[in-house]
């Protein structure tokens, strides 16, 4: 288990979680990887609110919530690559712009969109994560299966 020091810079408490979600997801993700390997860099009282037209939209609070949060993404997406990302700011709240590619798993459709995110970074732990999506309509569209009936 990873622990970090609540003297740790906020932007390398942001990348220590990205790399630990990558390990995650490549261990197989929810249901095949421990949800311990992210834990140590989210607050216990954490909340992530995402707009809630996603399909896994709305507010997920605590580790529980997260884990939750990361089974929903997971039935949503087959792919969700983070390709390119810049820190705009390295200080609380950190704001990131990422570049996705990502597959729809019930579509098999792929979507490249940007999300911004604002991440609240308080004594070594991630306390809040507001993502912004551009067109959450486009999102949805390409994870809806079109009914031929």
């Amino acid at each position: 288990m990873t622990t970090l020091s609540s003297e740790a810079p906020d932007r390398l408490v942001l990348e220590g979680m990205y790399q630990a979600e990558a390990r995650y997801f490549a261990a197989g993700g929810p249901g095949s990887a421990s949800f311990d390997t992210l834990a140590p860099f989210f607050a216990p009282d954490v909340v992530l609110i995402q707009a809630e037209h996603l399909p896994y939209g709305g507010v997920w609070r605590d580790h529980a919530g997260l884990e939750r949060f990361f089974l929903a993404m997971s039935a949503t997406w087959d792919r969700f690559d983070l390709v390119e990302q810049s820190f705009l700011s390295d200080s609380s709240p950190l704001v990131v712009l990422t570049q996705v590619h990502a597959r729809s798993r019930a579509t098999g459709r792929e979507l490249r969109f940007p999300i911004l995110q604002t991440i609240t970074v308080t004594g070594g732990r991630i306390t809040e994560v507001r993502p912004f999506y551009w067109d959450t309509a486009a999102i949805a569209a390409a994870c809806t299966p079109v009914d031929r009936g």
